[in-house]
């Protein structure tokens, strides 16, 4: 398995590099034009839109390379008219007619109705290509995938919460299903904290937890969310070094159980 291979997002058709990047943590834009030169194409312009991330866009498409990016915006619009409202502006921002993916933001269930058939007016009237969902109820995504209304799944996946292992990742079909994207690889950074770590143990490398999360073959894009160029380099060396040794991945689970059993979150899955 080779990170740095190009894979395709699910039933979308969608070329991307299984690194993605997330924009909502101050990187400067020149972090990310980085990164998309080394291949990292899927930019999911998450909440608050920083700077940076949009900066890039606009100096990307100015070069003629819109064709080679995979945008994400998302909405966590309860309002199906706030909804429109929040993508049309997000549009206009970038300078771009058409978002790849349109994330419906944090959902433990199927989206309402009305947000669902906004949504696909939405996509029907060719302002986003393809539909996706975010949220943090592991158990909602097999049916949200079996429903055929969206092309990417934004679900959370790393050595601390690895229940998708046996929720989703082995209940999703074969054929036809959506893309798989997961996010907080570094478990909101606990998994490099020292103070969190069992007796004994060094904290892991950012890269070894994107590492981890790409050494599965049913994840699609492993969703980084550097603060600066240094953090995307780091991010970026996960593609060049590879999988993780079955020793490397041992180490991690029991790290990541510890923390579990340890240090408690609101999302205890």
């Amino acid at each position: 398995m080779d990170f740095k291979d190009r894979a395709v997002l699910g039933n979308t058709g969608l070329e991307i590099c299984r690194l993605g990047v997330a924009g909502g943590y101050k990187a400067p834009a020149r972090a990310f034009e980085e990164a998309f030169d080394r291949g990292v194409n899927y930019f999911y312009l998450s909440s608050p839109r920083r700077s940076g991330m949009i900066r890039a866009i606009k100096n990307l498409k100015a070069q003629g390379r819109r064709d080679d990016l995979v945008i994400v915006l998302q909405s966590y619009s309860r309002s199906a008219s706030l909804m429109e409202a929040f993508l049309q502006k997000g549009l206009k921002k970038l300078g771009i007619e058409t978002t790849d993916v349109l994330l419906l933001g944090w959902y433990n269930q199927a989206p309402p109705q009305r947000i669902l058939e906004r949504a696909m007016a939405l996509r029907q009237r060719g302002l986003c290509r393809f539909l996706g969902v975010s949220g943090h109820n592991r158990r909602a995504f097999p049916a949200l995938a079996a429903s055929g209304n969206f092309g990417a799944l934004h679900l959370r996946y790393n050595a601390v919460h690895p229940g998708a292992e046996q929720d989703v990742f082995p209940k999703l079909a074969a054929q036809n299903r959506p893309g798989v994207v997961t996010y907080t690889a570094t478990r909101w950074g606990d998994l490099l904290n020292p103070k969190k770590m069992p007796p004994g143990q060094t904290p892991p490398a950012a890269a070894d937890c994107y590492r981890f999360v790409l050494s599965n073959p049913a994840v699609d894009v492993c969703l980084s969310g550097p603060a600066d160029v240094q953090q995307m380099r780091q991010a970026l060396s996960a593609l060049d070094l590879g999988p993780l040794s079955e020793d490397e991945m041992a180490r991690l689970r029991a790290i990541g159980e510890h923390i579990h059993e340890k240090h408690p979150r609101r999302f205890a899955g």
